[in-house]
């Protein structure tokens, strides 16, 4: 396994649970503090309660059953209640929860499981695979280490070494646009009546996504590709966004970071005994937090068709199974609908912010639109469309 993010770490796990043995290779001293994702949807959450910890996510984060879609001039509020979906999950509910939490807890649990093996500072650097497994070269601080394996899995990110070696396409392209991510400890709710842990605040002049975790609050705002990086992490920039939010820009932050985002996906996630899933094999904006889940959804899929291919329930046509679903659903579900919830929230120049309130007070509106609107958001949508494809 090359990454121990969340989705190496989730596949890493499964397969030990399975009596597998499992290596798993980390370039980092430990697990990142990735502050970007920190949402876990319904459907994830079920799978983390097959592996055991579900409870442990929960506990250590924040339960949003209500998510609101904002409109900034006029203070518009529309709730979306994932109780009416609780005849579809166990959990109707958002869990607000750093990714590190999670990627920390599968390492300790794995750490210490009799059939894993975690290395951190060990990164992945090349391999090479035959009939019968893969041959891979790990550098450590002190010297390069080799490894045989049966497979190799690559969940090491957008900048995944495993994919530049496979040397297939990874096409896409990059918003215009940069983000920034602002996080205080400020109590908001105290300036913003009525808020929920998620919001997605439409305005034609600047929009943004205000998340609550447990320890702060994260503003999301797009910034212009001209604007220098040395501004948009100044104060001033800080007093601007927040003075604009609540009128008082004088708050503190705990962190300021800015990323490019993109939308990109692999030509093919299955190659031989060679697999790549989570950002290694496809990248989205964050509006919808899909990006973590769907990752975690790979690894669920592979990690299952795996042990039934070492249980002799079925060979390679099980992995050209887990290309056709997991690569056809992000394709038709994630990518469509991180597009889409991107273009809510930015109001083309076509169409003005009036006309988009109005369709999203009639989505709001019709129990049977919003309803399939929160069968997608939650990702349960994408689960039952992924059983379909054989």
């Amino acid at each position: 396994m090359a990454g121990a993010g969340p989705v190496g770490g989730v596949a890493a796990y499964i397969l030990a649970q399975r009596g597998i043995e499992v290596v798993v290779c980390e370039t980092g001293v430990d697990c990142a503090q990735d502050l970007r994702a920190s949402t876990f949807h319904p459907p994830t959450l079920e799978m983390l309660d097959e592996l055991g910890i579900a409870n442990d996510i929960i506990q250590q984060g924040l339960k949003a059953p209500v998510y609101h879609w904002r409109e900034r001039e006029t203070g518009a509020v529309l709730d979306f209640d994932m109780s009416e979906i609780a005849d579809r999950t166990r959990y109707p509910f958002r869990v607000q929860c750093e990714q590190f939490h999670l990627a920390r807890m599968l390492a300790n649990r794995l750490d210490a499981h009799p059939k894993a093996d975690m290395r951190f500072h060990h990164r992945v650097i090349w391999f090479n695979q035959d009939a019968d497994g893969v041959d891979i070269a790990v550098e450590t601080p002190l010297e390069i280490k080799r490894i045989r394996a049966d497979y190799l899995i690559g969940a090491d990110g957008a900048s995944s070494i495993v994919r530049k070696w496979l040397g297939v396409s990874f096409e896409g392209f990059t918003y215009p646009e940069k983000f920034l991510c602002l996080s205080t400890e400020t109590p908001i709710e105290d300036y913003l009546p009525n808020l929920a842990y998620v919001n997605y605040v439409s305005d034609p002049k600047e929009w943004l996504v205000l998340l609550r975790v447990p320890s702060v609050w994260r503003v999301l705002v797009p910034a212009s590709e001209e604007q220098d990086d040395s501004y948009l992490l100044s104060d001033a920039k800080k007093d601007k966004v927040f003075g604009g939010l609540l009128g008082n820009g004088k708050v503190e932050t705990k962190h300021r970071t800015i990323y490019r985002v993109h939308q990109r996906v692999v030509e093919k996630f299955n190659h031989g005994r060679v697999f790549l899933i989570g950002d290694s094999a496809h990248l989205n904006n964050p509006l919808g937090g899909f990006g973590m889940n769907s990752g975690i959804h790979d690894a669920w899929n592979l990690c299952r068709k795996m042990v039934s291919a070492y249980e002799g329930d079925g060979g390679p046509e099980l992995f050209d199974q887990f290309d056709r679903q997991r690569r056809a659903i992000t394709h038709s579900f994630v990518q469509t609908q991180t597009k889409q919830n991107m273009e809510l929230m930015k109001v083309s120049p076509e169409a003005s912010q009036q006309k988009l309130k109005e369709r999203m007070e009639r989505l709001h509106a019709n129990p049977q639109e919003r309803r399939d609107y929160l069968l997608h958001q939650s990702m349960i949508k994408s689960i039952d469309d992924e059983r379909e494809i054989k």
